[in-house]
Formats: structure tokens, sequence, C-alpha cells
């Protein structure tokens, strides 16, 4: 496996939903901390890295990726040792029933619900809702399952990582893969100073970019994220919003931001002089952290650069290969143009 695969893998298969980022931050600190000149950890427990460049930044640039994925939390254990949850982010009721889980870090479960041959004929065409699911670990009873776990421990989906036929297959491509990019950047020798953030509580409310950006006060930022991919059966191509293998995705607009249309322009720019496919966002839909950073202080310009992922905020996410390679070269020239001045070459 390559390298950065090597440590795609590391980072997707670490746990780490909204809150609990302590293990992924943990990878992120260890690959970083060579290349870095400074490194600070935000109360929140953000990473804020800065990277000197050979030269000063015309523009001040924060680059950001978040480290949190989508998971579950217990809420409550019943008198037969089941556990109740509410979901940590934004997961569809549709892919929950049946999947094998982890609470904490070394608990296996699986989410349960009531039997299909007892539910009435209209249940039967309805996706069951989080409050009738539950985590079943296997305990006899409420007192044997609290010696295992409490209400607010962590729950992740279990998943593989596979990389044949030129795709990833993972938990936690969303956001992990862009966290990786960084690293990835932060390794190399740069032109201008730069500032690396990685992120937690994307899923649960921008909360660790909001206070990052507050606290380094940038100019100008790159968003790196997953976005979701339709371009599956049944699906007209208007509503697919991009396509796995079609490149990088730029957004002009989402749920939240109104991207810089200047660096919206540039970042097909950069994609071109990289060599490298790039798409737009074929929709105003979802958001991630420039919600929260372009608002930062008196105003940030931002602009997004998202990998296509089918499957997003499920247990798999699939993103191509060569989409993910294509990311880290734009993101790179990118960055060197806004932090120049915005060049046009």
């Amino acid at each position: 496996m390559m390298t950065g695969l090597k440590l795609l893998k590391r980072l997707c298969t670490a746990r780490g939903i909204s809150g609990f980022e302590d293990e992924v931050r943990d990878i992120i600190l260890k690959e970083i901390e060579p290349y870095a000149t400074s490194i600070e950890i935000t109360p929140l427990g953000s990473i804020i890295a800065f990277k000197k460049g050979a030269n000063p930044p015309r523009t001040k640039l924060m680059l950001n990726a978040h480290m949190d994925e989508v998971g579950m939390i217990v809420t409550y254990i019943t008198d037969e040792g089941l556990l109740k949850f509410s979901n940590v982010g934004g997961i569809d009721r549709h892919v929950l029933c049946g999947k094998p889980v982890t609470v904490g870090n070394r608990i296996p479960g699986v989410i349960g619900a009531k039997p299909i041959h007892l539910l009435e004929e209209e249940e039967k065409e309805k996706a069951v809702p989080v409050k009738d699911l539950y985590i079943d670990i296997g305990a006899k009873d409420r007192e044997e399952a609290e010696q295992y776990v409490l209400p607010g421990d962590a729950v992740t989906f279990n998943s593989i990582f596979d990389t044949s036929h030129g795709m990833v297959k993972s938990r936690a491509l969303d956001d992990r893969a862009g966290c990786a990019v960084l690293i990835d950047m932060l390794k190399n020798n740069l032109e201008y100073d730069m500032y690396f953030v990685f992120a937690v509580q994307e899923e649960t409310g921008l909360n660790g970019s909001r206070t990052a950006a507050f606290a380094v006060e940038p100019d100008a930022a790159i968003v790196l994220e997953s976005t979701t991919a339709a371009d599956v059966a049944g699906v007209d191509r208007e509503n697919q919003v991009c396509n796995v293998g079609g490149g990088p995705v730029i957004s002009f607009m989402d749920r939240h931001t109104i991207y810089d249309r200047e660096y919206y322009r540039m970042a097909f720019r950069a994609a071109k002089k990289a060599g490298v496919k790039c798409q737009a966002k074929r929709a105003v839909a979802g958001g991630n952290d420039a919600g929260a950073i372009h608002v930062s202080r008196s105003g940030v310009r931002t602009v997004a650069v998202s990998l296509p992922c089918r499957y997003l905020h499920s247990a798999v996410g699939m993103i191509a290969l060569e989409d993910y390679q294509s990311m880290q070269k734009l993101v790179f020239e990118l960055a060197e143009m806004i932090a120049g001045g915005g060049s046009n070459d």
C-alpha cells in the first residue's frame, strides 16, 4: 500500500466522533511535529500548526480540515441491558439498523430494532426512528451492561478499509481524507508561511473551526472536505451533485456560505496548472467549516475544495483514489496562489 494510503488508513480506522477526537489528534500530532514550525492545541482540542515558508505571504492563509466523524452516543441503558442512543452529527436513519458498532474503544455491538415479522404492514415501509433503535452488546441485563458501558460513551461504526478497483472504501473519509492531504502538504517545503487547522466538532456545529479561525485571524481560508456524490442508479445527472472520478469539487454556494467568487475561479485555474480534473458542485446544499470561518471576526475570504464521496455519513463511504491524489495537487497549487496574492499564472 502506498505510504499516503497507509496514513489515510490509520486516520480512517481511528475512532473519533465529535467531542472524542483524541485518537485522531494523537496520530496527526505524531505525523506533523517534525515538520511544523509551531503547534498549538486550542481549549476545544483543535490543532493549529504553523509552517514557515521560504517567504512571508502576501495573504495570511489558513487551511482547514476536520478530525471528527459522525457517530452515536449512549443515552440510556434499559433493564434488559440494551443501549439507547442519539446520533452525533447527521446520519440517515435508513442506514442504521443491523450495523455493527463499537462502544467506546473496545465493546462490540450491533444496532437492532423490533424484528420484521412483528412489524405492522405500514411500519415495514418506513425507516425505523432512532428512538426505536437500540445497541445490543449481548449483556443479559442493565447491571451487566453497566460493567462495560455508561451513558455518554461514544459509539462508532465498524468498517472496512479497501482500495480495490481504484476506489477507497472506508468509514470517516469525511474528513480524514482532508486531514491526510493537509499532513502531506505540511511535510513539504512551502513557498509561503501558512497555518494548518485540524478542527474538532465540525459535525455538531462547526465549533472547532469557529474558535480556530478566531485565534489565527486569517485573511483567507481553504476548507478541505468531502461532499455527497449521488452519481448512482436512479438519480438524474442534474441531481447527482458531483461525480466520483470527476476530480475535486469546488462550491460556489451551500446552505451556510457564499464562496469568494475570485477564489472559486482561481481553484479551476489551479487545477489546470496542476494538470488535474476539477468539477463544480451542482447543488446548493449541505455545508462545512467554511460556514463558521468566512464570518469570523470581520470576515475571511474562503474557498472549499471537496472530495466527491458516495454514501457520506454512513458506515462506509467511497472516494476515487484519483480524486484524492488530484486534491493533493490542486490544494497545494491553490494555496500557493492565494498566499502569494492571487497569481493569475
